[in-house]
């Protein structure tokens, strides 16, 4: 029991390193020039994206600096270049927490999606999510003997390639209506790349190898082997626009999630959480994304990845972490964030420390400003999300980044996502709140190792309550010359542990794999 509820203090929240640590922090260049490593440039409309370079040999003098609070951060039109949403690599979920023996219902940019093993090709498929009879879920369906997709409503199967292979209900001597265009379902282009399945949101056969033109982002550290990683995922009811930039904002670490996050005590503190100015600028902002180098060491990669890094001094040895995150557009007001912390130092803890231990460190930063973000993307819709910097107030330099996004995302795409007319724009209603922060659905049930947990603590509890009836029915049937007073008052006092033992591991699983009730005002 010690060890569950030491569960979120060994979770390897993020360390942001501020400028009170600037003397045992290096952060003065990007990993990636540490590394020595040369990145693939990424192309967007055939033109090479300038956001990989060396930043340590570009002088600073010749960078486009992004400041708040200056007017010129509000995009005053769009450019010739407009941001494809159509056209990128997105994330769908990490392999690591995909079931190889059934199909897994997902959604990316409002596409309904179906990601299921085909053993005969030896790779994941991702199909669009309807059957073409009478357009059920085909996520609802099974693998078949065979290894193709079934549905279950009427049986029709289809192979890796989208085909129908069968029809049950059409004669054996009929016309092969199985084999007609309309009975074939719609392909995505997909690759597993970092251990995560991605899909290109076009399912047009011209795209078909676009892997071979154009593939995900690539970052170095994913496929280093002296990098520990945690991985883990999770569907958020606010949008994709709130969930990065808020990724982004290094600032309000110490307040919405004080006293679960590791940010260093400043010299001098003007308040108790121990918030301080930042110095940051965000450079080279383009289609294809940013860099903000002054004072995290972070990228934003569009449309999806934001990650920040920093090599940190401890005890006269230098340990990397990096955090990346990536946020995939799921429909208005709600988004799925795809997590991976990876670290050179403390190795040895992800051998011996389950993963849904660290799941619930994570959860809870995730749980601690949910509500808030929530919140707050309803009242910017409600002003209108192209008047966002008029609405809001950024007057300090430690708003760079998200002011950095704004710029990008009202420049490149107009202040809103392609969702090709699907959606009417306005937002779904707030449910109760205990529903709104609700961890399972949004989380266990998409998490194999929290999963297995919850299955193997329920049934845990279970047994505690089943153990503590079947004392006290000994005693009950039990004459009471045949046992002693000692013997009683053991088996009487072993039923009360194991009833107490229960209704605590009850009360652990329901706020830790259910709703954790977060309250900023007493802590």
């Amino acid at each position: 029991m010690d060890v569950l509820r030491a569960a979120p203090a060994i979770c390897p929240l993020p360390f942001i390193p501020t400028a009170a640590t600037r003397n045992k922090t290096q952060l003065p260049k990007s990993i990636f020039h540490n590394l020595n490593l040369k990145l693939p440039a990424l192309t967007r409309n055939g033109s090479k994206s300038r956001l990989f370079m060396t930043l340590s040999s570009t002088p600073s003098s010749t960078m486009e600096s992004i400041e708040p609070p200056m007017p010129e951060l509000e995009a005053d039109g769009l450019e010739e270049e407009r941001f494809d949403w159509y056209s990128q690599w997105y994330p769908v979920m990490p392999v690591c927490d995909l079931d190889k023996r059934v199909p897994h219902g997902k959604k990316v940019l409002g596409l309904d999606l179906v990601v299921w093993w085909d053993k005969n090709e030896n790779e994941w498929k991702v199909f669009d999510d309807t059957c073409p009879l009478r357009l059920a879920p085909l996520s609802e369906g099974r693998i078949d003997q065979w290894g193709r997709l079934q549905c279950v409503y009427h049986g029709w199967c289809f192979n890796g390639n989208g085909d129908c292979k069968i029809i049950p209900q059409a004669p054996l001597d009929g016309p092969p209506v199985h084999t007609l265009k309309k009975a074939c379902v719609a392909v995505y282009p997909s690759v597993v790349q970092h251990d995560i399945v991605w899909v290109w949101p076009n399912a047009d056969p011209q795209y078909k190898d676009i892997i071979t033109k154009k593939k995900p982002p690539y970052i170095p550290e994913l496929d280093d082997p002296l990098f520990s990683r945690q991985m883990g995922n999770r569907d958020l009811p606010y949008g994709y626009e709130f969930l990065i930039e808020n990724l982004m904002d290094f600032a309000h670490l110490p307040y919405a999630h004080y006293g679960i996050m590791g940010t260093p005590t400043p010299k001098v503190k003007v308040d108790r959480e121990g918030g301080i100015p930042l110095d940051m600028k965000v450079k080279k902002l383009d289609i294809n994304g940013f860099v903000e180098q002054e004072w995290g060491n972070s990228n934003f990669i569009a449309p999806c990845i934001f990650h920040a890094f920093a090599d940190v001094e401890v005890d006269e040895e230098n340990r990397r972490f990096l955090l990346i995150f990536m946020c995939v557009p799921v429909s208005p007001g709600n988004s799925r964030l795809i997590w991976i912390f990876l670290r050179k130092f403390g190795v040895w803890i992800d051998q011996i420390v389950p993963r849904w231990m660290f799941h619930i460190g994570v959860n809870l930063v995730l749980d601690s400003d949910l509500y808030l973000l929530h919140v707050e993307e309803r009242k910017i819709m409600e002003i209108g999300a192209t008047n966002w910097q008029k609405a809001c107030f950024l007057p300090t330099k430690s708003d760079a980044t998200v002011v950095g996004f704004r710029r990008w995302f009202n420049k490149y795409a107009g202040g809103e996502i392609d969702w090709k007319g699907k959606y009417s724009g306005t937002l779904p209603p707030s449910p109760p709140r205990e529903q709104l922060m609700d961890r399972y659905w949004s989380h266990v049930v998409n998490c194999k190792s929290c999963n297995c947990a919850y299955k193997g603590l329920k049934a845990l509890e279970v047994m505690l309550q089943i153990m503590s009836i079947i004392l006290i029915g000994i005693i009950a049937v039990t004459k009471q010359k045949m046992m002693s007073m000692v013997a009683t008052t053991t088996i009487v006092s072993m039923a009360i542990i194991c009833f107490a033992a229960s209704k605590w591991l009850a009360h652990f699983i329901y706020k830790n794999f259910h709703y954790h009730g977060y309250n900023h005002a007493f802590r």
